[in-house]
């Protein structure tokens, strides 16, 4: 297994530089097949990060450190980077502040249909569950468990850097494409470059 190691982090200036080079880097968009098609930047490769994870020795075959990781803040990108790491491909950059940080600063962005990001998703389905748990309560008693386990599960999501419940909202239909197909997309990969 490969030591840890510290993800480079590329501003959105820095990466717009690259991208302007003569030897630009491929990049990763590690967000939802729905969260990509709304926005993300142009020649970019969608692989969701729970696709990465579970193809990553596939993808290393097709890939060099010339990569930077994208996502929608850094935090899904950087998850990315370790799980490739552990692969054999350490040293990858990550976009800071990923597709927030690169729309903000005006860079040339692919806009499709507007979707939610999973952030906010889950800050939906989170809340309404504490909310249904606190004031179901008074009608059922016991309810209150309901908010104290969906509390549990945020603590831990922030302690493991993992989110259960984004995992299991990226899988619902509304964040799911018609065309995306976890095969095409490391296809894509390896007749890239």
């Amino acid at each position: 297994m490969t030591a840890p190691t510290t993800p480079r982090s590329l501003t959105a200036d820095e990466l717009r530089a690259k991208l302007d080079s003569d030897h630009p880097p491929r990049l990763l968009d590690v967000r939802s097949p729905a969260e990509f098609e709304a926005a993300h930047i142009p020649g970019s490769y969608n692989v969701p990060l729970d696709t990465l994870r579970e193809h990553r020795e596939e993808l290393t075959e097709h890939l060099d450190t010339d990569v930077v990781l994208v996502c929608r803040s850094g935090q899904r990108a950087g998850q990315a980077e370790r799980a490739l790491a552990e692969a054999g491909l350490p040293g990858l950059s990550v976009l800071s502040g990923g597709m927030t940080s690169w729309e903000k600063s005006g860079a040339p962005t692919n806009y499709g249909q507007e979707r939610w990001d999973m952030e906010r998703q889950v800050r939906l389905v989170a809340g309404s569950l504490v909310l249904i748990g606190a004031l179901g309560s008074f009608l059922v008693p016991g309810l209150q468990a309901l908010s104290a386990f969906v509390g549990g599960g945020l603590a831990f999501a922030a302690i493991s850097n993992t989110c259960a419940m984004g995992v299991l909202l990226s899988r619902m239909p509304w964040n799911r494409t018609p065309s995306f197909d976890p095969r095409k997309a490391v296809a894509q990969l390896a007749g890239g470059r």
